[in-house]
């Protein structure tokens, strides 16, 4: 029940006002040429004592190879309800991975990061290949992956 918790109040915007006001994000993350097959990417947030608080997207819809993703995993306990109904293809080196999402605006500012783990087959792991603070003033800066992501940013 709490992984469906906190997946509503990250993702959905609450319909009773006053409750919680949400906004529009884009993610934007554009991979490296790194000559390899497409890679899983999972999108994840953690409050500021690291502790999971859910899940945001999963790029790579084959479970079985959502154990490389190794933050995530550890987060989650590979918890696959964690990315019901929020997952897609995975991306192919070179490309360009653009989700609009809406967040609850309580997670800027306030001690939230978003990380992004990655794995593609037959090449190593890269936990935590991004990890970003949510803040507003962050929005529209490009954040540099250490291995296959080229850059990540988000937008409001």
């Amino acid at each position: 029940m709490k992984s469906l918790l906190s997946t509503l109040v990250l993702t959905t915007a609450l319909t009773m006002p006053g409750l919680a006001m949400a906004r529009q994000v884009t993610l934007t993350t554009n991979l490296k040429s790194y000559g390899g097959d497409g890679a899983y990417l999972a999108f994840y947030v953690t409050d500021a004592s690291d502790t999971y608080i859910g899940s945001l997207w999963m790029a790579g819809g084959k479970s079985k190879y959502y154990k490389h993703l190794t933050g995530w995993y550890r987060a989650t306990g590979g918890d696959t309800a964690q990315v019901n109904g929020i997952t897609g293809a995975s991306v192919g080196a070179g490309r360009t991975l653009e989700i609009t999402l809406d967040l609850a605006d309580a997670l800027f500012d306030a001690g939230y990061t978003l990380h992004i783990d990655a794995s593609v087959e037959d090449m190593r792991d890269s936990p935590n290949e991004v990890s970003v603070p949510l803040t507003t003033n962050g929005a529209g800066t490009p954040v540099k992956g250490r291995r296959y992501i080229a850059d990540f940013s988000y937008d409001m």
